[in-house]
């Protein structure tokens, strides 16, 4: 391993240029050693959503197989961990292209420096997939939100959406509805462990390419995710299986109600089915006691 590499937890924040904004990752560039007990010890002590643990893959020097963990559980992928892990390895090494090995599949990542020194970076997810969800399921989900189904958006019906990892989507139909998200988390968890969710995607339309979303995240032992690559990923997949969109640039907005902004870019690209989703990411500076 590269020295320049080490096994020291690393604090970034993603989809943000503040490091008080977008979503905290723990990041762990040199992960040999540590077995999947250790690192679900690392990153329940940390206590961000995730934090991605990487070793080098056989597939070169820019090439590293990749564990996410939240508090709680490990995850098949993180979207917000994989943008923060991508820019510290190209703070380190160079930017460029990288190829990161989840548990979901390949996940190639591209980091780009702008000229003001800024690094961000894009990924392209797995081969993404999108379902129903039941009546029933879908009745639980809105009674563990508070939520009723005329507060929805019609027009963005409850599907189940994948891009790495499981999201249910559901749209509001007001920013106010958005706004005010309190849920009961046993209820919720248990549903999204029995449909095997990684959040649920709560959505609100502000115009054709501009949404504002909310993940709530209980199964992580996370009350809600600031900033979701994996979500924001699924999202553009549903979009393209829905509306038939083949060509766009989303912005989406998150972590705006948590007090943390943060902003995620979503390209759907013509003749290809998989999903790019890209952000800014900085260090976030040492812990204190």
């Amino acid at each position: 391993m590269n020295d320049s590499l080490s096994s020291e937890v690393l604090r970034y924040a993603a989809f943000t240029a503040d490091p008080d904004g977008g979503n905290p990752a723990g990041v762990v560039l040199d992960a040999t050693g540590l077995d999947a007990a250790d690192q679900l010890a690392v990153a329940a002590d940390l206590g961000y959503s995730e934090t991605a643990f990487l070793t080098r893959a056989p597939a070169g020097d820019r090439a590293f197989a990749v564990r996410y963990f939240s508090p709680k559980a490990e995850v098949p992928f993180c979207g917000h961990a994989t943008v923060a892990a991508a820019v510290a390895v190209a703070e380190r090494i160079g930017a460029g292209e990288l190829l990161f090995e989840t548990k979901a599949g390949p996940v190639p990542v591209l980091v780009e420096r702008a000229p003001d020194g800024t690094l961000s970076a894009t990924l392209t997810s797995v081969e993404p997939h999108v379902g129903p969800v039941t009546a029933a399921d879908l009745t639980e989900a809105l009674a563990a939100l508070d939520w009723t189904e005329d507060e929805l958006d019609p027009t963005l019906p409850p599907r189940i959406a994948y891009a790495g990892a499981r999201h249910l989507v559901l749209a509001a139909a007001t920013r106010a509805r958005l706004a005010a998200l309190s849920y009961d988390f046993e209820r919720l968890a248990a549903l999204m462990t029995r449909l095997d969710l990684i959040t649920l995607q709560l959505v609100y339309r502000e115009s054709e390419h501009v949404f504002h979303v909310r993940d709530p995240f209980p199964v992580g032992g996370v009350v809600e995710d600031p900033a979701t690559g994996a979500a924001a990923a699924a999202f553009g997949a549903y979009l393209r299986e829905l509306h038939g969109v083949r060509e766009a640039e989303l912005t989406l907005h998150q972590g705006e109600d948590l007090g943390r902004p943060g902003v995620l870019r979503v390209e759907l690209r013509p003749g290809d089915s998989r999903v790019r989703v890209g952000g800014t990411a900085v260090p976030i500076g040492p812990r204190t006691a």
